[in-house]
């Protein structure tokens, strides 16, 4: 295929111009402090058709010679036990673990934890972040959910989707999960390699994939905006809601998302280090992509539909009442017109509840002890994941 040269091309479109001059691009922009501009484009948009090629050898010589459980069992004993030079492996796979148990010169543990802490002490904060700003939000971009919609991600269900995403986002964000053969090493390098097989089997099986416009599948501009919704607009959202995040923490929580990016195959060149340099990249793929269609509203409506069909509370009544908190947290996080391109519906006294739990944490930030909230917010994260991985994991669950 001849080298596609893109463009900006909805940078002059009503949707990217309110973003960034009054919707959540402008506040973005003056939490970060960012100059954004144009004059990078061209550095970037070749990520656009750049995939990690790596990882999608690893899938060809291992995942699509055997069977898939086979394959996994083969890649999970890599990871647990390391890849010597000694060893009889695929090349690729020697490839792989070369490059993911080398530790890159950058690397700060101190500033690992940091960034692990702070995820941890602002607890639930930090799933409301995730759901109701990091992932909703993610859907109003309509290319980038291009691979969920091919994958069928609609038929596994908003429950199990919002597992998988907790469940990786809670074993890479705990004390030295990122050492190599730990935990979240290990859900990274899964992840990464679930990224190349989604990819492939698109490219394999779905002969309508709208290369130009839409890029190559899970390619690494994708990615790096991913990572951005991890890092940037996380830390957004947490600020939203009245929490106060230190240089150091603020540092830290960068550091381990551009170390998780690293371990995913994410180029290096992509990982920002901080809120400005983030701002500034992230302005520049937004430009690339068009606003909410139809399935950006199914994949809305599925995520606020969740608590309904989640059977983790018992009564009807409780999970109308968090469809309805999730809901308010999501007027208050995303911008107006976001929410109306998304048709979140609109509900009475919507601003409440984020406003009492801004207030609130302003008090409980000044009389809570740092390390009190970081063991409460790591007990509290376990306890819904284990309750999510509870529903998940029954087999009578649909």
């Amino acid at each position: 295929m001849e080298r596609i040269i893109l463009q900006p091309r909805f940078k002059d479109l009503k949707h990217f111009k309110d973003f960034w001059t009054t919707g959540n691009g402008k506040q973005l922009t003056d939490f970060s402090g960012a100059e954004v501009s144009f004059k990078d484009f061209e550095k970037f948009s070749k990520y656009f058709y750049h995939v990690d090629e790596i990882g999608d050898e690893v899938v060809k010589e291992v995942y699509f010679a055997k069977k898939y459980s086979e394959a996994s069992r083969e890649i999970e004993k890599y990871i647990r036990n390391g890849v010597s030079d000694q060893d009889e492996v695929p090349e690729s796979v020697r490839n792989l673990f070369k490059q993911t148990q080398a530790i890159p010169d950058w690397l700060d543990e101190n500033l690992l934890k940091t960034g692990a802490e702070l995820c941890m002490r602002c607890n639930l904060d930090s799933l409301i972040s995730l759901r109701d700003y990091c992932l909703m939000g993610g859907y109003d971009f309509a290319y980038l959910n291009k691979p969920l919609i091919v994958t069928e991600a609609l038929k596994k269900g908003a429950v199990k989707r919002l597992s998988e995403t907790l469940d990786f986002w809670v074993n890479v964000t705990r004390y030295d999960a990122l050492e190599i053969h730990k935990k979240g090493y290990e859900f990274a390098i899964k992840t990464r390699l679930i990224h190349s097989y989604a990819r492939l089997s698109i490219k394999k099986h779905y002969k309508n994939w709208d290369t130009e416009n839409w890029g190559d599948p899970i390619n690494s501009w994708d990615m790096m905006a991913t990572y951005i919704g991890f890092s940037l607009v996380f830390l957004h959202s947490l600020h939203k809601l009245g929490n106060t995040i230190s240089e150091e923490e603020e540092k830290g929580h960068f550091h381990l998302w551009k170390y998780v990016g690293y371990l995913l195959g994410i180029p290096e060149k992509l990982l920002p280090e901080n809120k400005k340099q983030a701002t500034e990249y992230f302005y520049l793929w937004t430009s690339i992509q068009p606003s909410s269609d139809e399935d950006s509203v199914l994949l809305a409506h599925s995520l606020l539909n969740e608590s309904l069909e989640n059977p983790i509370l018992k009564f009807n009544f409780q999970r109308k009442n968090l469809r309805y908190l999730h809901i308010c947290c999501t007027w208050y996080l995303l911008d107006d017109e976001v929410c109306k391109r998304l048709k979140i519906p609109e509900v009475p006294l919507s601003k409440s509840f984020p406003l009492i739990k801004k207030s609130l944490n302003k008090i409980y930030d000044n009389t809570v002890s740092r390390e009190n909230r970081i063991k409460k917010g790591n007990k509290d994260q376990m306890k819904v994941l284990e309750d999510y991985l509870k529903i998940t994991q029954n087999s009578n669950f649909h």
